[in-house]
């Protein structure tokens, strides 16, 4: 066997090891999600939330100092994750009782039903 063919089967080995012991054991409700794998572009359309507004928003805090332009991607991000998360489990709500709209009362059984977001309990008013 060349040099080369060892190494990449010791490169497979590895690659075989890494996913096997990077498995875990996770809840019926927790999703695993390999920060490796993702792949980020920024400056490419990315992001559906405006990088501006994002910035005005932390910068409306005076606690803030400056924030970083990886800063605000990874926080618009986060906000764009965190909204796309509560309109499934909206949706999942509203097909459960058999509707075709999305309405405040499944957003507000998403906010009981699940205890990370009790934060929101009572954030929107009719």
């Amino acid at each position: 066997m060349s040099e080369n063919d060892e190494t990449r089967s010791t490169n497979k080995e590895n690659n075989n090891l890494e996913e096997s012991s990077g498995q875990s054991q996770l809840g019926s409700n927790e999703t695993e999600v390999d920060v490796d794998s993702v792949e980020v572009e920024k400056g490419s359309g990315f992001l559906r939330l405006p990088i501006a507004r994002i910035k005005k928003i932390m910068k409306a805090d005076p606690s803030l100092g400056i924030a970083s332009q990886d800063s605000v991607f990874l926080i618009a991000k986060a906000t764009e994750l965190f909204i796309e998360s509560l309109v499934v489990e909206s949706y999942q709500n509203m097909t459960a009782s058999k509707k075709k709209t999305i309405s405040k009362r499944d957003f507000d059984s998403c906010v009981e039903s699940i205890d990370s977001l009790a934060f929101l309990d009572g954030a929107i008013y009719e």
